[in-house]
Order: structure tokens, then sequence, then C-alpha cells
């Protein structure tokens, strides 16, 4: 194996990397060491010009950041030493498998209709765990480390923060469907789990998969009851339940849909901060990437 190791030294570049080793000839895989914003940048660029799985080259994650999600999901150790053993035991064995991906992009006919794609491997929202990532997007510029205390800090204070938790102004459409109105916040997940909180796994959507399209957890009202309520259900949900309840909306293997908002809310694609959106357009893509595992 010839190994071509380079340093991220800018934000975008693991993506710009990633784009040269998609249009590159002679490379076969493209490793990524670190935490789940630079694969999803790397992914990003692979990706440039489409889904190609047969023709583009293979992915294998390294986790190297705090959290880790599409590492573990994937069913690789936690550990980078660990994850280095098992992706050469899978490189020489041939083990790969091809997983979906999730793409965003701007709503045609809207303000954001000019708004890039961008493809997400894990878990995308609109709302309120956007807000979240947010304020900790924020502390870690200030040097922060990124740690499970701060996230839990940072869910506190979007909590106190927001303005009308009651009255929600997301409604998600799809074709054929009646629209789901009045959501307080939205997650989107490809896989399960949706996080981690430590070692402890969260299941926002249980049955979501890599070998599905997009499911949807939508919720309707973030009162303190009910934010104690579903915080609860998600810190002891398992991998045949979630949170529940008359509040909470769970739809399963969606293709296409779209989340409007009667106001400008965060937008966060695997744990990455996008900015404010009224308007986005969700597509789950099979098969898009392989990866080693």
């Amino acid at each position: 194996m010839k190994l071509e190791a380079v340093t991220t030294e800018y934000r975008g570049h693991a993506r710009d990397l990633g784009r040269q080793a998609a249009e590159s000839k002679d490379i076969e895989l493209v490793v990524a060491l670190g935490g789940d914003g630079t694969v999803n940048e790397v992914v990003n660029g692979l990706l440039h010009n489409g889904p190609s799985p047969e023709n583009l080259p293979r992915l294998a994650v390294v986790p190297g950041g705090s959290t880790n999600v599409f590492a573990r999901a994937l069913g690789l150790p936690n550990d980078a030493v660990e994850a280095t053993g098992a992706l050469l035991d899978a490189l020489r064995e041939g083990s790969e498998r091809t997983v979906s991906l999730g793409r965003v992009s701007g709503t045609p006919g809207t303000d954001d209709e000019a708004v890039p794609s961008r493809w997400f491997t894990f878990a995308a929202g609109l709302g309120f765990d956007a807000g979240v990532v947010g304020r900790v997007e924020q502390h870690r510029e200030r040097g922060k480390r990124s740690t499970h205390a701060l996230y839990v800090r940072q869910v506190v204070r979007q909590f106190l923060g927001e303005g009308d938790r009651r009255h929600g102004s997301i409604t998600l459409e799809q074709a054929g469907e009646e629209p789901v109105t009045d959501l307080v916040m939205s997650i989107v997940c490809n896989t399960s789990p949706w996080s981690y909180l430590g070692n402890r796994p969260l299941y926002a959507s249980p049955k979501a998969s890599f070998e599905t399209g997009l499911d949807v957890l939508g919720l309707k009202r973030l009162s303190t009851a009910s934010v104690a309520r579903y915080g609860t259900q998600l810190l002891r949900s398992t991998p045949d339940r979630g949170p529940h309840g008359k509040n909470a909306v769970s739809l399963h293997d969606l293709t296409d849909f779209t989340l409007h908002s009667k106001v400008p809310l965060p937008l966060q694609m695997d744990g990455d901060h996008l900015g404010l959106r009224t308007s986005v357009t969700f597509t789950g893509v099979r098969r898009a990437l392989r990866v080693i595992v």
C-alpha cells in the first residue's frame, strides 16, 4: 500500500482533498482521521460530482474527534489505534459496505434556493438541536474543548433562550402526504444511533439505517415538562424504542421531503452549524458511498 498523508490547514481543506481524490485516476482509498466534521468534508469532496460507488475511491474512517458518530455507527472501535487495526484487517479481507447518505439543498422558489447542496453521513437538524450545535461552535472558537459537559450546558441555555417553545414554526411536506405542521424542532437521521453521550448511544430514530432512506423525529412542544420527558426517553432509548408521545412525530424511510419554517432557524449537518434557513429540501440516497468496515 502506497500512502500519502496530508494535514488539513483550513476549513474546507478536507473537502478539497476529497474532490482531488475523486478526480484522480490512481487513488483507490481515502482515509479520514478526525471527527465527524472532517469526515463530512471528505464525503462532500468525494461526491462533488454526485454518487458513483463503483467509480469513486472507497472511504475509511479513523475516529479522531470527540464523538465520532459515523465511525461508531459503522461498528468501528472509538479508539484511533484499535480502529486502525480493524481497518487494516478489513482491507486485507476486502471487507466493505455501500451506505446511504442524506443530501440537503435549498428549496426551489424560496429565499434559500441558491444555497449549495451538501451531503451528510449520519444526521441533520433544523431548529433546537442546530441551535445547540451553534452555541457549542461559538465556545470552541473561543478555545474551549468540545466535551459532553459543554453540550449539556448549551442544551439548557438553548432551551432557556427559546422565544416560543409551545408553538412550532416548522412544517414538513412530502409528495402525496398530509403536511406535518407546528414542529418546534426536527431531527433527520440517516442511521442509528443519532449520537452518543459518552459511551451511551442515543436513539432518536431507532429504525434509521444505512440501508434505507431518511428518518425524522419531530417535536411539537418544548415545555419544561415535555423536555424533561423526551430528554429522559432519549437517555433511556434503545435500538427498539426512541422518544414517543402525543407531541412526538416519527417518520421512517423517507426519500424526498422539505422542511419550511415561518422564521429563520439554525441548520446543522453532522454536527456542523450552517447558519439560518427558512426552507431546506432533504433527499435520502441509497447506496451512495463505499466504506471500509
